[in-house]
C-alpha cells in the first residue's frame, strides 16, 4: 500500500538519527527507531499518518490534543524527542509573523479563553500566590515559592518603589505583585485584568489581607485606564498587545506615568529578529490552542518602539534560563497532579496545557524565545533613578 510505503522511507531516513522513539501502528505494528526508546508514540488511525510523516511541532500536537495520536514517556523528553523529529524532517523553522487587529472585544475574548479555565485548575501547579509569569532564581535549587517572591520584589526594587507611590500594575493576574507592592513595600496600588476569575480571586485575596484601602483590582482593558502614577509595572501582558500596536501600547503608559516616573515592562520576546514565531511550527500550536491572537515582537523592535513612544529604556535584563526553571517547575507539578486537572480542565484542555508547558520549557532552554525585563523612564524629564544599578541588588 502507498502509506506503508511512505512509512517505510520515512522510517528509514530517521533510523541514523538515533531518535529514542516507538512507533505503533493502530493495527499493532511497532518500529523502534533506536535500541532503547524512552518515548512512544501510537497512532490510533490511518489519518493520523499526515502528521506523523510530515511533521511539525504544531501537526504533532494538533495530532495529541485532537486524540489521533497517544503518547506515553515523559513529558519533557516527549517534547523534546518532538522537535528532534521536526529537525531531521526538515520542518520549516518559521512560517512567517502573523498579524492579528487588537480590538477590546478580540483581546477580551482571548483573555477569557486562556486565563478563565477555573482558578482552581491554576492554583494546582502555579506556586501559593499563584504567580503565572517567569519565578527569579538565585540559584537552581531554590523553591518556586521563593522565586516567584524574588521575582516581584527584584521589580519592585527595579522600579524603586517608596512608601506612599502610587503603582499602575497593567495584567495584574491573581494579583499577587499588586499586593506585595502595598504590603511590603507601602504603595497604593491599582491593577487591572481582563480576566473574571482573576478579578473575583484577586479581590477575595486583598479583602482577606486586610489590603483593600491601598490596593484595588479593576476589569479594565488598558486602553481606557486614566490618571498619572508615580510607577507602573507591566508583568507578562504586552504579548497580547499585537506587534502593530506595540507604540500605542508604550504611547499609553507614557501617558500614563508622572514626569519623574518608572515603568517596568516583563514580556516573553522572539529570538528571531526576522519572524515572531516559534521554531518547527511551535508558534502555530500556541496561536491555536493556547494564546489566540498572541504575538512575540523581537527586543529590538520593542525597544524601537518604547523610544519613538517617548520612554527611554535605561535598563534591559534578559531572564531566559529563569523562565526555563519556572517552566519546568510547572510542567513537574503538573505531571504531578495531572489525573486531577483532566478531571477539572477535561481531556482536550489537559493535553494542550500538558504540552504547552513542557514545549515553552524546551524553547526556553534552547532559546528560541526570551524574556526581557525592561526598565524605562520619560524621555526628556528629570532622571528619576541613581547613577548606578547597586540599587537594585541592596548596594
Amino acid at each position: 500500500m502507498f502509506w506503508e510505503k511512505r512509512l517505510q522511507k520515512f522510517i528509514e531516513h530517521l533510523r541514523p538519527s538515533g531518535l529514542p522513539l516507538r512507533l505503533v501502528l493502530w493495527n499493532g505494528s511497532a518500529f523502534d527507531l533506536a535500541p532503547q526508546p524512552v518515548v512512544t508514540v501510537s497512532l490510533k488511525n490511518m489519518a493520523a499518518l499526515r502528521h506523523l510523516l510530515e511533521p511539525t511541532l504544531d501537526s504533532l500536537g494538533q495530532a495529541y490534543v485532537e486524540g489521533d495520536i497517544d503518547i506515553e514517556g515523559g513529558v519533557l523528553d516527549v517534547v523534546r524527542v518532538a522537535a528532534q523529529l521536526a529537525a531531521h524532517s526538515g520542518a520549516k523553522t518559521c512560517h512567517g509573523a502573523r498579524m492579528v487587529r487588537h480590538t477590546r472585544k478580540i483581546d477580551a475574548e482571548a483573555i477569557a479563553y486562556h486565563y478563565d479555565v477555573s482558578n482552581e485548575f491554576y492554583g494546582e501547579w502555579l506556586d501559593r500566590n499563584m504567580v503565572y509569569s517567569c519565578g527569579y532564581f538565585r540559584t537552581p535549587e531554590d523553591s518556586l515559592e521563593d522565586a516567584q517572591i524574588q521575582k516581584i520584589d527584584h521589580i519592585l526594587t527595579k522600579i524603586r518603589l517608596r512608601p506612599g507611590d502610587t503603582l499602575l500594575d497593567v495584567g495584574c493576574g491573581w494579583g499577587a505583585l499588586a499586593m506585595r507592592a502595598a504590603d511590603k513595600f507601602g504603595a497604593k496600588v491599582l491593577g487591572i485584568t481582563l480576566s473574571q476569575k482573576q478579578y473575583e480571586l484577586a479581590r477575595e485575596r486583598i479583602v482577606a489581607a486586610g489590603l483593600q484601602d491601598r490596593c484595588e483590582v479593576r476589569i479594565e482593558d488598558y486602553r481606557d485606564v486614566t490618571g498619572r502614577f508615580d510607577r507602573i509595572t507591566s508583568v507578562g501582558m504586552f504579548e497580547h498587545v499585537g506587534l502593530k500596536n506595540l507604540r500605542g501600547y508604550f504611547a499609553k503608559l507614557r501617558g500614563l506615568l508622572a514626569d519623574d516616573g518608572v515603568m517596568m515592562n516583563h514580556g516573553i520576546t522572539s529570538a528571531d529578529g526576522e519572524s515572531a514565531e516559534v521554531p518547527f511550527g511551535g508558534g502555530d500550536f500556541i496561536d491555536r490552542y493556547v494564546f489566540p491572537h498572541g504575538e512575540l515582537p523581537h527586543i529590538g523592535l520593542v525597544l524601537e518602539e518604547m523610544s519613538s513612544a517617548g520612554l527611554e529604556a535605561v535598563d534591559v535584563e534578559n531572564l531566559r534560563r529563569h523562565y526555563a526553571i519556572t517552566l519546568e517547575h510547572w510542567a513537574e507539578r503538573f505531571e504531578a497532579v495531572s489525573e486531577k486537572l483532566r478531571a477539572l480542565a477535561g481531556e482536550k484542555r489537559w493535553r494542550i496545557w500538558r504540552m504547552y508547558l513542557a514545549g515553552c520549557a524546551y524553547g526556553f532552554s534552547n532559546e528560541w524565545i526570551a524574556i526581557h525585563q525592561i526598565l524605562g523612564v520619560k524621555s526628556g524629564a528629570p532622571f528619576p533613578l541613581p547613577l548606578t544599578r547597586d540599587y537594585m541588588y541592596g548596594g
